[in-house]
């Protein structure tokens, strides 16, 4: 098992940035990528960017690009989203996911966190 605890959310404004970490505890040493997905009210879950443990390789929704950058600590086992340039339209609830054999996609997640609110106001 996999836990993990996303910490960082909150409220900005429009052009305005946020940090958002997630902690993964566990058998984290098993764990091939991770990165964040988000939802908005009344959207489906969408997928924000990723990056694998090992080698650092990231990809992006061409919605975030230039905009996000994640990023990874091994020896913390923690995962960030860095999201500058904040627009209303990033409100959502973030979710930290992590998958065991691969990149991460709708279909394949074998872990969340919680979600940690994200409001960014015009």
């Amino acid at each position: 098992q996999v836990q993990l605890v996303e910490s960082g959310g909150g409220l900005v404004q429009a052009g305005g940035s946020l940090r958002l970490s997630c902690a993964a505890s566990g058998r984290s040493n098993t764990v091939y990528a991770m990165g964040w997905f988000r939802q908005a009210p009344g959207k489906e879950r969408e997928f924000v960017a990723d990056i694998s443990w090992s080698r650092g390789r990231s990809y992006y929704a061409d919605s975030v690009k230039g905009r996000f950058t994640v990023s990874r600590d091994n020896a913390k086992n923690t995962v960030y989203l860095q999201m500058n340039s904040l627009k209303p339209e990033d409100t959502a609830v973030y979710y930290c996911a992590a998958a065991l054999d691969s990149r991460l996609s709708n279909e394949r997640v074998d872990y969340w966190g919680q979600g940690t609110q994200v409001t960014v106001s015009s």
